[in-house]
């Protein structure tokens, strides 16, 4: 009888231990699901009101055979897969597409160039600084060239997502919204970060300090 109650006993604790060590992951589940839903709304009412606003102000899709709301729904669906974030490229005033087209790929790769040297202008003046002997002409041309070669080399990871226009009397108003995989846009920018090294007199170690600074990611805002 004592072996009976004392296994009982066992079986019941062990049903227990089972049952508590599931009860976080049921809990995380059952979280994470309500989390997904609300997710879920949330996007849907960023998609609602980005397609009244686009209605709203005259925005047409342009170039495309797809209707605007199909366009925005594969746009977030490509911003849903990983390292991939949007950027946009605009022109206040063109004439002919394809000029608005280029305008906005050009805003668009002068905006991420700008950001990118602002990114780690501070930073690189403060190390180089640091050396006696390196001129400030020295660290202004790094910087430029940085700059220009982030330009020559983000236009290869901008992925062009969709483009809107709108009329605006005798010209147009011109956005087209990218999609910019984050790793891809790392390895452009230290391809920049090396040729610009070759324009300077900066040593060895001081560019793999650079390169930290060039690697790490940065607010696109």
């Amino acid at each position: 009888m004592k072996k009976i109650s004392f296994l009982r006993f066992a079986v019941m604790a062990l049903v227990a231990v089972f049952v508590f060590a599931l009860a976080p992951q049921t809990t995380y589940a059952q979280l994470s699901h309500k989390q997904e839903k609300k997710l879920s709304k949330e996007r849907e009412k960023q998609y609602q009101k980005k397609i009244k606003e686009y209605k709203a102000e005259g925005w047409k899709l342009n170039g495309s055979s797809r209707t605007i709301e199909v366009a925005l729904l594969e746009h977030y669906q490509k911003l849903s897969e990983k390292d991939n974030v949007e950027f946009v490229g605009e022109v206040s005033s063109c004439k002919s597409i394809n000029v608005c087209k280029q305008f906005a790929l050009t805003n668009a790769q002068n905006r991420y160039a700008s950001l990118a040297g602002g990114n780690i202008k501070g930073r690189i003046e403060s190390l180089l600084r640091a050396d006696a002997n390196m001129p400030q002409i020295e660290i202004d041309k790094f910087i430029a060239a940085y700059e220009n070669m982030v330009k020559a080399e983000v236009g290869g990871v901008l992925t062009e997502s969709y483009s809107i226009v709108k009329e605006k009397g005798d010209t147009k108003e011109f956005k087209t919204f990218f999609i910019m995989n984050e790793e891809k846009a790392s390895i452009a920018r230290m391809r920049a970060m090396e040729r610009s090294l070759k324009e300077t007199k900066i040593t060895i170690d001081e560019a793999k300090e650079i390169s930290k600074f060039v690697n790490e990611g940065f607010n696109l805002d």
